[in-house]
């Protein structure tokens, strides 16, 4: 039996929202063994997360939220992998902005349990950053993977539609920083961190 691991794929490609594109580099996520894994935000170049993938069985394209630099590769690695994506119901207005004529196969539900290479990893609905947003607790691998809610160096933006700073912070405090200290933190972009360092960047209510 293989070891569970994560995997990261770093893709580039823009942002677009409320009338401003940026550049971004996005962080993707493979969880699992040589046999299966789980993608957690196929973004922007589906062939290369295809190809990091290797063969492996794909049980899920999981949306940690659905602004567009998370989500624009999902539907063609769900055709190259016939895996299905995975959102929470409450970025669906967010998700169509990007596809129209796709929708998400199956929602992403506060508490579900997500298998893989015989391990679970745990849905935690985290809302501020989107609505929908969701991060993934794998207790096996003492890691969370947060899309953008938490970053190294603390909450994620709230400047943009869809997002609220009190929600974001209150999401962290109940929900994320909880977590045991030394549970690593797979940020959306940029750097891995820890949840005891980043519980000193969010503040008190």
């Amino acid at each position: 039996m293989s070891a569970v691991r994560v995997r990261r794929v770093v893709t580039s490609g823009t942002f677009s929202l409320d009338g401003e594109t940026f550049d971004v580099d996005n962080n993707v996520w493979l969880v699992g063994d040589d046999e299966e894994v789980l993608v957690v935000d196929a973004a922007h170049d589906a062939r290369a997360i295809h190809e990091a993938v290797a063969g492996r069985r794909v049980t899920a394209i999981v949306c940690t939220h659905a602004h567009d630099d998370h989500i624009d590769a999902a539907p063609e690695l769900s055709a190259l992998t016939g895996a299905p994506v995975l959102l929470h119901p409450d970025d669906r207005e967010l998700w169509s902005r990007t596809h129209p004529h796709r929708k998400p196969d199956g929602d992403l539900v506060d508490g579900q349990v997500l298998a893989v290479a015989g391990i679970e990893l745990r849905v935690i609905h985290t809302p501020g950053h989107t609505w929908g947003s969701c991060s993934l607790h794998a207790p096996f691998l003492d890691a969370v993977l947060t899309g953008d809610t938490l970053f190294h160096g603390g909450p994620g933006a709230t400047g943009r539609s869809y997002s609220d700073r009190p929600t974001i912070e209150a999401s962290l405090r109940n929900r994320l920083l909880t977590l045991p200290g030394a549970t690593t933190v797979h940020t959306g972009h940029g750097p891995d961190s820890t949840i005891a360092a980043e519980r000193r960047n969010v503040p008190a209510p």
